[in-house]
């Protein structure tokens, strides 16, 4: 069974259809796609290393006096968000974009 997943993995790393869309997939290298992974991975994580306990604690006492079910729902995705702080996956994922963005 491993041999054949091997195979197949080896079949699929091979495929030309395969490079082709793993190099499309690819973002361009200019400022947009800098500031995309900058914006949408890096920043949310230094905001909440920085300022999550705050964000929970305004968030927990926003949804106590919360009358709009919209408005509940916005602060329980806050308290989601930050209540565990930084995410170290994500970080690092950002930090690998970055790199295969230049590379």
């Amino acid at each position: 069974m491993k041999e054949k997943i091997k195979k197949h993995t080896k079949n699929v790393i091979q495929n030309p259809v395969f490079q082709k869309s793993l190099v499309s997939m690819k973002p361009n290298k200019n400022i947009w796609g800098f500031l995309g992974v900058i914006l949408f991975f890096i920043l949310p994580e230094v905001i909440a290393y920085f300022w999550s306990g705050d964000i929970t604690t305004y968030a927990s006492k926003s949804l106590t006096s919360s009358t709009s079910t919209f408005i509940q729902y916005y602060y329980e995705a806050l308290v989601l968000l930050f209540e565990d702080g930084i995410s170290w996956f994500n970080l690092i994922f950002g930090f690998a974009l970055l790199i295969w963005l230049f590379f």
